[in-house]
C-alpha cells in the first residue's frame, strides 16, 4: 500500500494543483495509486528548506545574538593563539605547532556552519541547493575527521614528552610532525570523501525541508527515498576507522601517560608533567563524547532533535573553548600572553 507523509502529500499537492491548472491532469486519475507513483519518482528535490530551531522571532533572534557573539569570540580566540604562538620563540615546539593546526581547523569549522545559521534563524537564506548541502556536509565532516587524527597526534606527542622526555627531541622532530599534521588533514578529507559520494548519488522526492541548521548526514538520510543502506553502513564504517580509531591511540597514549606520572616520586614532579597535558585531556573528553553520540552508531535512528542540539554543541561550543581551556590550562601560553601584552 502507498504510504504518503505529510510533507509529501504538500509537496505532491502543489504538483497536482499546478497540472489542474493547466489542464493537463484528468480529476479521474487522482484515484489511481499508480499515478501518485510516477509523480512521485519523476520529481527530483533539488534544494532544501533549513528550518533551524522553530518559535518566536525574540526566541530565534536571541539565538542569532549568541551564535553571533560565540562566533566572534572563537574566530578571534583561536586566531590569537596563532598568532601568539608565531611571535613567541619559546613556543616553537611541535606541541604547539599541532596547536595552531587545531585553531586554523576550528576557525574554519565553525565558519563552516554560524553564518548559514544565523540566516537561517532570520529566515534570510532558509534554503540551500543539493550541491551546496552535500559540499558542507562534506567540508564539515572532513574537519571533524582531522580533528579526530589531529588530537590523536597530540596525545602521541604528549606521550613522548612524558614517556621519553631524554629522546623526545630526536623522536618528535620538526619534520616528523609537518608529517603528522599533513597527514592529519589528507586522512581527514580522504575518509569522507567515499560518504560525500554515496549522499551526493541518494534520490531525494520531497519532503525537501530539513529539521536543522545545518546539511546533516541524519538529517539527509531521513529525507531520501533512496536506499540509504549503503551510505549508513559506509557511516559506520568511517566513524569506526576515524572516531574510535584515534580514541584508541589517545586512550593508549594517556594509559602510558597515566602510569609515568605515577611513578614520579615527587608531587611538584607529577603535577608539573600533568599540567602538559590537562588541557589535551580536557578537550579530548568534550570532543570525542559528542562526536561518539553523533555518528559511531549502526543506524541513523537519533532523534533529528537532540543531534540539533548536540551539533550546537560540537560545532559553536567546542571551537569556542579550546583556545579558553588551552590558555586557561597552559602555563607556558599565559606567560607568553602576559609577555606580549608587556610589549604592547
Amino acid at each position: 500500500m502507498l504510504s504518503i507523509s505529510q510533507g509529501d502529500h504538500g509537496y505532491l499537492g502543489r504538483m497536482v494543483h499546478e497540472k489542474m491548472s493547466f489542464g493537463s491532469f484528468p480529476l479521474a486519475n487522482l484515484t489511481d495509486l499508480n499515478t501518485w507513483k510516477d509523480m512521485a519518482n519523476r520529481t527530483s528535490v533539488k534544494e532544501f528548506i533549513l528550518l533551524g530551531f522553530p518559535g518566536t522571532w525574540q526566541f530565534r533572534v536571541s539565538f542569532v545574538v549568541v551564535f553571533a557573539l560565540m562566533y566572534t569570540l572563537t574566530v578571534i580566540g583561536n586566531a590569537s593563539i596563532i598568532a601568539l604562538v608565531w611571535r613567541s620563540s619559546n613556543l616553537h615546539t611541535p606541541m604547539y605547532f599541532f596547536l595552531c593546526n587545531l585553531s586554523f581547523l576550528e576557525i574554519w569549522y565553525t565558519t563552516g556552519v554560524v553564518p548559514k545559521a544565523i540566516g537561517v534563524m532570520l529566515g534570510t537564506s532558509q534554503t540551500i541547493s543539493f550541491s551546496v548541502c552535500i559540499l558542507q556536509l562534506f567540508f564539515l565532516l572532513s574537519l571533524g575527521s582531522t580533528e579526530c587524527f589531529l588530537l590523536s597526534v597530540m596525545a602521541y606527542d604528549r606521550y613522548l614528552a612524558i614517556c621519553c622526555p631524554l629522546r623526545y627531541s630526536s623522536l618528535m622532530s620538526s619534520v616528523l610532525s609537518v608529517r603528522l599534521a599533513l597527514s592529519s588533514w589528507l586522512g581527514g578529507f580522504l575518509a569522507i570523501s567515499v560518504l560525500a559520494l554515496l549522499t551526493s548519488r541518494l534520490t531525494f522526492c520531497g519532503p525537501d525541508v530539513i529539521n536543522h541548521f545545518l546539511c546533516d548526514i541524519d538529517a539527509c538520510l531521513a529525507l531520501s527515498c533512496s536506499d540509504t543502506w549503503p551510505v549508513e553502513l559506509a557511516t559506520f564504517l568511517v566513524s569506526i576507522i576515524v572516531v574510535v580509531a584515534s580514541c584508541v591511540v589517545t586512550l593508549i597514549s594517556y594509559m602510558y601517560i597515566i602510569f609515568s606520572i605515577l611513578r614520579i616520586q615527587s608531587g611538584h614532579g607529577r603535577k608539573k608533567a600533568f599540567s602538559t597535558c590537562s588541557a589535551h585531556l580536557s578537550v579530548v573528553t568534550i570532543w570525542y563524547g559528542s562526536t561518539m553520540f553523533l555518528y559511531v552508531k549502526p543506524s541513523a535512528q537519533n532523534s533529528l532533535d537532540v543531534n540539533k542540539i548536540v551539533n550546537t554543541f560540537n560545532t559553536v561550543v567546542t571551537p569556542l573553548l579550546n583556545p579558553f581551556i588551552y590558555t586557561l590550562r597552559n602555563k607556558e601560553v599565559k606567560l607568553a600572553l602576559g609577555r606580549a601584552f608587556q610589549k604592547k
